[in-house]
């Protein structure tokens, strides 16, 4: 989702360089020594942040153009420049961090010393200060994130498919059990070849970590949050604890409704759910298993994705009905992809139009311009959705593979979220262009998707005007339950794999089976074939390769229906929390553009506080929202074996 240059884009290696002593030899003579260091005053550390805040308007630009070249156009030639890009970048941040120790006994102003934090924590991979271990390091990450972006499943009779176009068959509750697994299989095969490259990346990044204090990778990525890594640990699982029934209520009610569907053989009544049957290669997020789930069928119906897809179909239509003689098949491909590039830019405009409504200001033209909103005939892109602020001073892109359908229609209004964050903060010095926390970058553009209600798509013309009764309430919250509630041990568990690697409590023997044992413990779920030591399971999702830490998004989950809740109370709602739509409600959107703007300049409990009041993360709005829902699961689940028992090895 976001692609944060500075943040989890960047590299940051951490310097080393001490000094050593010259041996087999006595004191130096007099004149031979070198004078004495003047210690280092809080001027010098203002005049060396002023420095910092202008190498990195100087240099992100070309570091953010050589990650955006590799990101959307996947050759052996970009995979180049990107690695030497990195290398450079690493190089630059190893000497800064390392010239910052010498105001580590400086009583400067809290502004300063925040900035010299955030330089030393402004990456997700610190290299070791060994140059070549560091070049080694930025081959090894642009390495695993062209597999992944260049991954493609070719099935036995020569077609070859992308993450796309497999994922298409996985999120197809219609298409048999045997034709997902052959699907999901295919896509997991893709992650084999980096299994040894991780390996080798979780060596140099917590080389990297120890050089920087850490005991490792993990526990530096857990120092970024103005508390401990132990309060961190702690607050996640708190917040965990708060949340998870809901999810354990769910996964009951869902894989009752699967096994009479598929039956026992298939989905055991009182086991884990096989992970390719969930209408998502990941088992992330369920929503395209709706249809299977519906509580009330057909009441309140919301066919978002059809609504979209007949306006793409009427785009090519136009298109056909206005080209001059007969179409070759190359002209019709053509045609095909120029709509798909119109429908994307609709789907954009209409995620805008969200956002300017609440008083924010138009996009850039060069939004549109430079961004990459549809996949290219001919080559490979990275299609993962991202967003990028190329030079923190407005020129800010989206890199998403739009497709008619409304999860992805939700995915650019989450994406778009990132981009206002950067126009909120590019006024700040370019150190505290930043979420206030990482998870804050994650739920602003998910605040935004809570408004999309029933009432709002009809507003906007995506389904008939709504009559709102209990059912059409249940079967809406199912759906957003299918996408919300079932993300939130997934948005946990993928951190927690990676924390026991750079911790060596997981050992490389052990990679696959540590994360299905996580998986089974907290999703419920189950591979859909047999796995073993010669398989890379987790490197099948982007994150890994990419290394974006993930945690992220299991607290922007709960910190945007807290969000949420505060801003429908400054836009003077009332009545339940899961119809209120902030939409074209300016005084709620000065509230949200108050604290956006704010950065990552003070820590994210005072910027939480500006927005709702309270200086904690809490999970009760989530369940505020939920509450009809989980009514209804209590009564259905009556009588069921919920729960399930994941297997000790």
């Amino acid at each position: 989702m976001l692609v944060t240059r500075i943040g989890s884009g960047a590299l940051l290696l951490t310097a080393a360089l001490g000094l050593s002593a010259c041996g087999g030899g006595g004191e130096q003579p007099q004149s031979a020594k070198k004078p004495a260091q003047t210690a280092a005053s809080a001027a010098d550390a203002d005049a060396f942040v002023a420095g910092i805040n202008d190498d990195y308007r100087e240099k992100l630009p070309y570091f953010s153009a050589a990650q955006w070249a590799q990101a959307t156009y996947i050759t052996d030639d970009t995979q180049l420049l990107a690695s030497r890009a990195n290398e450079e970048w690493l190089e630059y941040l190893s000497r800064k961090v390392q010239e910052s120790k010498q105001f580590n006994e400086v009583d400067a102003s809290d502004d300063t010393e925040r900035a010299i934090l955030l330089l030393k924590l402004s990456t997700a991979n610190p290299a070791p200060s060994d140059p070549a271990k560091r070049a080694e390091l930025a081959k090894i990450l642009s390495k695993m994130e062209a597999n992944y972006g260049s991954g493609k499943w070719c099935k036995a009779e020569g077609e070859c498919l992308s993450l796309p176009e497999i994922e298409k068959i996985v999120n197809d509750p219609t298409a048999t059990p045997e034709a997902r697994a052959e699907a999901w299989l295919g896509w997991h095969e893709t992650a084999k070849p980096i299994r040894e490259d991780y390996v080798r990346f979780a060596e140099l990044g917590n080389e990297g970590a120890k050089e920087l204090g850490f005991a490792n990778l993990g526990e530096m990525w857990r120092a970024g949050y103005d508390m401990s890594p132990a309060e961190f640990d702690a607050e996640v699982e708190r917040l965990w604890q708060q949340v998870s029934p809901l999810y354990d209520a769910l996964h009951c009610h869902v894989r009752g409704k699967l096994n009479a569907e598929y039956g026992d053989e298939v989905v055991p009544k009182d086991g884990l759910i096989p992970a390719h049957l969930l209408g998502n290669m990941w088992a992330q997020q369920w929503s395209n298993i709706y249809p299977l789930v519906e509580p009330y069928p057909g009441v309140g119906s919301l066919d978002v994705t059809a609504a979209l897809k007949a306006r793409r179909d009427g785009e090519y239509k136009r298109l056909l009905s206005e080209f001059k003689g007969k179409p070759t098949p190359l002209d019709l491909a053509e045609l095909e992809h120029q709509a798909d590039a119109a429908m994307a830019v609709q789907m954009t405009k209409i995620a805008e139009d969200f956002y300017t409504s609440l008083g924010m200001p138009a996009l850039p033209e060069s939004f549109y311009d430079k961004s990459l909103l549809v996949k290219p005939r001919d080559r490979d892109v990275v299609c993962h959705a991202s967003a990028w602020d190329m030079n923190m001073q407005g020129d800010v892109r989206i890199k998403q593979c739009i497709e008619p359908d409304e999860e992805q229609l939700s995915t650019i209004h989450h994406e778009l979220g990132h981009i206002y964050y950067y126009l909120m903060y590019n006024g700040l010095p370019p150190v505290f262009q930043g979420a206030a926390h990482d998870g804050f970058h994650e739920a602003i553009g998910d605040v935004v998707t809570l408004s999309l209600t029933p009432e709002h798509l009809a507003k906007i013309g995506l389904v008939p005007q709504q009559e709102i009764d209990n059912k059409a309430v249940i079967n809406s919250q199912m759906k957003w339950a299918l996408d919300k509630i079932t993300f939130l041990p997934w948005g946990k568990l993928v951190d927690q794999w990676r924390w026991k690697v750079f911790a060596g409590d997981l050992k490389p023997a052990d990679y696959n089976a540590g994360w299905w044992d996580l998986r089974a413990q907290y999703q419920g779920v189950s591979p859909p074939v047999a796995r073993s030591e010669a398989d890379f399971d987790p490197g099948a999702k982007y994150h890994i390769p990419g290394n974006t830490p993930y945690t992220r998004y299991f607290l922007s989950f709960v910190l945007q229906f807290q969000m949420q809740k505060a801003l429908c109370d400054a836009a003077g709602y009332e009545g339940p929390l899961h119809a209120c739509d902030i939409y074209g409600n300016e005084e709620a959107g000065k509230r949200f553009m108050d604290m956006l703007a704010q950065g990552a300049s003070r820590p994210w409990q005072e910027t939480l506080e500006k927005l709702t009041g309270t200086r904690e993360m809490d999970g009760s709005a989530l369940i505020e929202y939920f509450e009809p829902l989980l009514a209804y699961l209590e009564e259905q689940n009556e009588g069921l074996s919920c729960g399930w028992e994941a297997a000790k090895r």
